[in-house]
């Protein structure tokens, strides 16, 4: 995710400043680098670094670049680690074109190769990069700027949202999207493009939104929307706002968190777009190591949970999951040079895990990294690392990053189980065709099934303890959901494996004591139905979160939530966490709490 902002003003406006208080509106969207780039008497000039947004400009001053026209980047690394080459905006040959993005362009590689063949040179490791040498290569043939930029755009998979300037059209702005956002501002002779509205709320109210596969056209005229398929023109009303800034912010969610709830399809789609190449890195290593062990703390410890089952079941590798707090103390004397620590950490400064991990390297561990922070210290301390896409968490609470997380090591299982081949290659087709289904099936929960989770929230308002059970696979994704609603409400609250529960925790039950099941149809449905009748005949309210059609479990519980599809079991993690986490917000709000900012507790915690 990166905030994009561009605007074409009236003849002898000063663009500059405009950009940059938009960036500054933007930089919840990413902030590991900047850049911006201005059109005056038919030249670009470009300004942009590393680093956080008043830094680059206390570097640069990016308010005085000249001219009425420009586009402003800020960023959140996905492609080429946070650096001035991999800053935007990227330009082609001549520096006549610059070139803005959001998302990732699956073909990259091919078309820079093609692009290479033909002499093109590039200057960054970004997958943006190959878009202004494409548009540069389709002028040399003659097209207008506006077919080389929309025959450029159908050349590319993945998710875009891409803002294209030009001195040879200067007073001309391009733009195009695909499931990344982008919307179009209308101002008085003045128009504007961004990735939401926030951008330009003090400027203007009055937007356009820009669908997928169209692309727009902004130059001092007005906006002009086509088809990118076949550049057929589109008549679209525009709408008015009424967010305030902050709001917008937020895209009309209450909460950072909530809004993050509700991109996790899309973060899925992004996930899972990593080049398999990094996989293979990841699997080779992992191959010939005589020990894995997979560190982390929090939420990403219960990914890295999921991730040990996983490579389990279907590569047959042994990876111990281990807390990292706890990891130079239970584990560090097992430590040699054929050795690999998996460390999972959304922000990549997790004090704990990067003192796992160095105590680990300095054994002469080979270290891999799942992470969502380009740039990061992990990500420096890693051998080979992978990116999970998951774009800037806000909330402090972690959503979006965990199932991303998930996804990432479901898919290295999959790497890994089909070179071992430890299970059948059908088997693991059917794990990654679900993977790909699983976007899908978080918005339709996120659709249709976010009233039944506020009653439950409503009716579990006075309890004075929540319990989460589930088995196997499910077992870290009912640790999940009591460590999001400890963060969240401040309700004390228990997770157990759903056949320890009665080693202990059933002393608690009384009658009405809220436990809730996560129990998919799976190979562990007969023994969870036994756990639920054990809760059950004890007074227990039973909430479940089952497979649509379980008559069985639905008859013995007193809410449930039903998921639509059934899902191999190691994906199902990956869905039932929603309704958890939406469980946890909403229970949080109820109590007058703000879930973005729960008390005592940091988005990353960099103390021991």
């Amino acid at each position: 995710m990166c905030g994009i902002f561009g605007c074409v003003l009236h003849e002898g406006a000063h663009a500059a400043p405009i950009i940059h208080s938009a960036l500054k509106r933007l930089e919840y969207r990413g902030y590991d680098s900047v850049g911006e780039v201005t059109i005056d008497n038919d030249r670009l000039t470009v300004k942009k670094d590393s680093g956080r947004l008043e830094e680059v400009h206390a570097k640069y001053n990016l308010d005085d670049l000249p001219g009425p026209v420009g586009v402003g980047h800020t960023r959140w690394a996905t492609h080429g680690r946070p650096v001035y080459e991999n800053s935007h905006p990227l330009v082609d040959c001549k520096s006549r074109i610059a070139v803005v993005h959001n998302g990732i362009i699956e073909n990259y590689l091919e078309i820079k190769k093609e692009l290479e063949a033909k002499g093109h040179t590039f200057q960054s490791r970004t997958d943006t990069e190959v878009v202004p040498h494409l548009v540069e290569d389709y002028l040399s043939h003659g097209m207008s700027l506006e077919e080389a930029f929309r025959k450029t755009v159908n050349r590319l998979e993945g998710a875009y949202a891409i803002v294209l300037t030009s001195a040879e059209q200067p007073k001309t702005i391009l733009c195009a999207r695909q499931e990344s956002p982008l919307v179009l501002g209308l101002g008085d002779g003045e128009y504007y493009c961004a990735s939401d509205f926030a951008a330009f709320l003090p400027l203007t109210r009055k937007a356009v939104l820009l669908d997928e596969g169209e692309m727009a056209v902004l130059d001092p005229k007005g906006v002009k929307i086509l088809k990118l398929k076949n550049a057929a023109p589109v008549k679209r009303e525009a709408i008015t706002i009424t967010w305030d800034p902050e709001s917008a912010k937020k895209q009309g969610f209450r909460h950072f968190m909530l809004k993050e709830i509700h991109e996790q399809a899309q973060a899925l789609r992004d996930a899972l777009r990593t080049e398999q190449v990094y996989y293979d890195q990841f699997s080779r290593k992992i191959i010939e190591a005589d020990k894995v062990f997979i560190v982390a703390c929090g939420t990403s410890y219960h990914a890295g949970l999921v991730g040990s089952i996983a490579l389990a079941k279907i590569a047959g590798i042994n990876a111990r999951a281990v807390i990292a707090s706890e990891f130079s103390e239970e584990a560090l004397d097992l430590v040699t040079s054929k050795t690999v620590v998996l460390a999972i950490s959304q922000s990549g400064e997790t004090m704990d895990t990067l003192n796992a991990v160095r105590d680990a390297k300095a054994k002469g561990a080979t270290i891999l990294s799942v992470l969502n922070v380009l740039g990061s210290t992990l990500m420096r301390l890693s051998t080979v690392y992978i990116d999970q896409n998951a774009g800037p968490e806000i909330g402090v609470a972690s959503t979006k990053a965990f199932t991303s997380q998930i996804a990432v090591l479901l898919r290295l299982a999959a790497t890994i189980g089909r070179k071992k081949g430890e299970v059948s290659a059908k088997e693991i087709s059917e794990l990654e065709n679900a993977l790909h289904k699983t976007p899908a099936l978080i918005q339709s929960i996120l659709n249709t099934k976010v009233e039944d989770v506020k009653k439950i929230a409503e009716e579990c308002d006075g309890a004075s303890s929540v319990c989460f059970l589930g088995r196997g696979i499910n077992v870290p994704t009912a640790l999940e959901g009591r460590l999001k609603l400890l963060e969240l409400s401040y309700v004390p609250a228990i997770a157990y494996p759903a056949g320890e529960s009665k080693h202990g925790f059933i002393a608690l039950i009384e009658e009405g004591f809220p436990v809730i099941f996560v129990a998919p149809n799976d190979d562990t449905h007969k023994r969870i139905v036994g756990n639920i009748m054990e809760m059950k005949d004890r007074g227990a309210r039973i909430i479940s979160i089952i497979e649509e059609g379980d008559e069985e479990i639905r008859n013995l519980s007193d809410r449930v939530i039903e998921i639509s599809e059934s899902l191999p079991s190691l994906v199902t993690p990956l869905v039932y966490v929603v309704p958890l986490q939406l469980l946890a917000y909403y229970l949080s709000v109820i109590k007058g709490h703000d879930p973005d900012y729960p008390r005592n507790l940091a988005k990353s915690v960099t103390v021991e």
